[in-house]
């Protein structure tokens, strides 16, 4: 029971003004320890809270105080704990999903908004928001005429500020560069890092594609136009550090299968792989899974690289969330990827599927595949 609540409800008889009262004094959810209450106040005959944490049931209903129009529920959240999420809200016979009206925090992703919830020691990094000490790096708009996968393909290039032709710089590939643009503020995160001497400067190619779940899902073609047009055209023309320890490829979801399944079919190129709550779904016996025909490709991959994982890179930075269904998998490929001989860290938090967990991790993932000059003297 939410401390703050139980006072309301001892209260005594709640009048429309009191209510008012208490919802102007706090903010919601309201986190007290462990404990987090969700509010919403309005007419309904019903209210869910609709969230994305796996393995608790998804909607979880909302009990109504007596004579007034204000609902609540109480959730058990562990520490550190970000959680998005939404409200489904019933009035007589309609039913609509909404963000929650009394909490100003969104997360935005390629589909809308979600509503999100801090528990308690949770703090937005400050490497995230623009620094007006950090030099601004620029981005250029690209396009590469690609054989391997027969059409032209845009693509955007970062360049680091102090960008200098007499400098070797290490090359960063990222799938779903406009969507780690939008949604996880990449270029903020690259400029306050190389200010804070962090990590590398580097050159970063952001890529997107107009069928991912095709081509990301170990598609020959993509990994071809990777490894074998790509990166050979912009070591081509900028001063890149043309050797594995020099070349990393990141992504999250099918990102990171296609990340991993092109540094496995072209071994001994990508020194550097940052994989993000990789969609990394295989079965143990048969060819059977549940998660739907687009991960039929990815099942078959991941099968055959448990097989025979190879090296096909020397670093590896792993991230998940605790509240993902790709938990599993994600733990399970840590031992096989440690076996290979490659250097490996992974990384949990209590977060779910979504872009700002993956911005959350691109510090601890960055400067460590990437060390700038500060971690180079002080590890």
């Amino acid at each position: 029971m939410s401390l703050a609540i139980h006072r309301l409800e001892e209260s005594g008889p709640l009048s429309r003004s009191r209510v008012d009262a208490f919802v102007a004094e706090h903010e919601f959810p309201l986190v007290e320890g462990t404990s987090m209450t969700f509010v919403y106040r309005g007419e309904a005959s019903r209210v869910l809270l609709q969230h994305f944490i796996f393995g608790l049931p998804t909607s979880q209903p909302f009990r109504r105080i007596a004579k007034t129009d204000l609902w609540y529920l109480v959730l058990e959240v562990p520490p550190v704990s970000r959680i998005e999420y939404k409200l489904s809200v019933t009035r007589g016979d309609g039913q609509k999903w909404i963000r929650d009206p009394l909490n100003q925090h969104l997360a935005r992703d390629p589909f809308g908004a979600n509503s999100v919830a801090h528990g308690e020691g949770y703090e937005v990094p400050d490497w995230v928001e623009p620094d007006d000490q950090a030099r601004p790096g620029t981005i250029e708009e690209h396009r590469l005429e690609s054989s391997a996968l027969g059409r032209e393909v845009p693509f955007k290039l970062y360049f680091p500020a102090r960008f200098r032709p007499s400098r070797r710089y290490p090359l960063l590939i990222v799938h779903d560069g406009d969507d780690y643009l939008r949604f996880s503020v990449l270029k903020t995160v690259f400029d306050n890092l190389i200010h804070r001497l962090e990590v590398a400067p580097m050159v970063v190619a952001l890529i997107t594609s107009g069928n991912r779940l095709v081509e990301y899902a170990d598609h020959p073609t993509h990994a071809q136009f990777l490894a074998e047009e790509l990166t050979p055209h912009l070591e081509e023309r900028y001063p890149l550090i043309a050797r594995p320890e020099g070349r990393g490829l990141m992504g999250a979801s099918f990102g990171a299968v296609a990340s991993l399944s092109t540094a496995w079919r072209y071994p001994e190129i990508y020194g550097r792989l940052l994989l993000q709550s990789g969609s990394f779904a295989f079965t143990d016996i048969g060819r059977e899974h549940d998660r739907g025909p687009a991960f039929d490709p990815v099942v078959e991959f991941v099968n055959a690289f448990r097989d025979r994982p190879g090296m096909p890179s020397q670093k590896v930075f792993v991230s998940c969330g605790t509240y993902e269904s790709l938990i599993y998998e994600n733990r399970s490929m840590v031992p096989l990827l440690q076996e290979t001989g490659m250097q490996v860290k992974y990384v949990e938090a209590r977060d779910g599927h979504n872009w700002e967990n993956w911005r959350d991790r691109l510090r601890q993932g960055l400067s460590w595949l990437f060390p700038g000059p500060l971690w180079m003297i002080y590890e």
